[in-house]
């Protein structure tokens, strides 16, 4: 092994001081920065709970992962539209609707509805469960890629509705009794869960786990461990 590739993975592999190793706590209300504070202790500011970590954050980003990992299938499988019109009824799911369009000429149409609808769902599934699993092992790998792997999945999220935003645009607007009706199908609200719990898991999934090690995290559990033991005796009569 090279010289710069010995040089390049002890970097990664080095310590980093985060605000946790110096001691420092954010207050997640009030933005309030405290030193040496004691886990779960109130905020000296306004009062709410301080943690170096969000508790349980795995435990809730694995649950919710796991649910909307359940609900993609159901969610690219079942309808997400259903058209009846005089000639017959037909359901379209997210790929028909793709299809659809590829054949029918609107390319970049069915190019934004397959990007937003189909590969950022599923693009922010992989990196949620890539960072949550290398979290949970307390790796070094690639920290600052995964960091800013987190800021993009946030940032592409919020165009996950697209398909619930045509499909509810489409169901109130062609309703002409006799001739045409669309309806909105079983898929479009297993699509809409699949949204909102890779929502859920991206907000519970705390980024600064990225820059803990194993040894850290254990002691975080401890400490985490030891807190209601410590309410009990706080409020436990003399």
């Amino acid at each position: 092994m090279s010289e710069a590739n010995l040089q390049a993975r002890d970097d990664d592999e080095a310590p980093v001081a985060t605000a946790s190793a110096l001691g420092l706590v954010a207050c997640p209300h009030c933005d309030a920065v405290w030193r040496n504070a004691a886990e779960g202790e109130p905020c000296g500011r306004c009062g709410t709970h301080l943690h170096t970590r969000k508790p349980y954050s795995l435990d809730r980003t694995w649950a919710f992962l796991i649910a909307a990992c359940i609900m993609y299938i159901p969610a690219n499988l079942l309808p997400v539209m259903i058209t009846r019109t005089l000639f017959g009824a037909q359901y379209d799911t997210i790929l028909s609707g793709v299809i659809y369009f590829w054949v029918s000429g609107a390319y970049g149409l069915a190019a934004i509805i397959f990007i937003a609808s189909f590969l950022v769902p599923l693009f922010k599934l992989t990196v949620l469960i890539l960072l949550a699993w290398l979290a949970q092992r307390g790796s070094s790998w690639r920290r600052p890629e995964r960091a800013r792997l987190y800021h993009i999945i946030e940032i592409i999220g919020r165009w996950s509705m697209l398909d619930v935003f045509v499909v509810s645009l489409l169901t109130g607007l062609v309703q002409i009794q006799g001739f045409a009706v669309i309806n909105a199908g079983v898929g479009i609200a297993a699509f809409g869960s699949v949204v909102v719990l890779t929502m859920l898991a991206s907000l519970s999934f705390d980024p600064r786990l990225t820059w803990d090690s194993r040894q850290q995290q254990q002691q975080a559990e401890r400490e985490r461990r030891e807190e209601p033991a410590r309410d009990n005796r706080e409020q436990k009569p003399a």
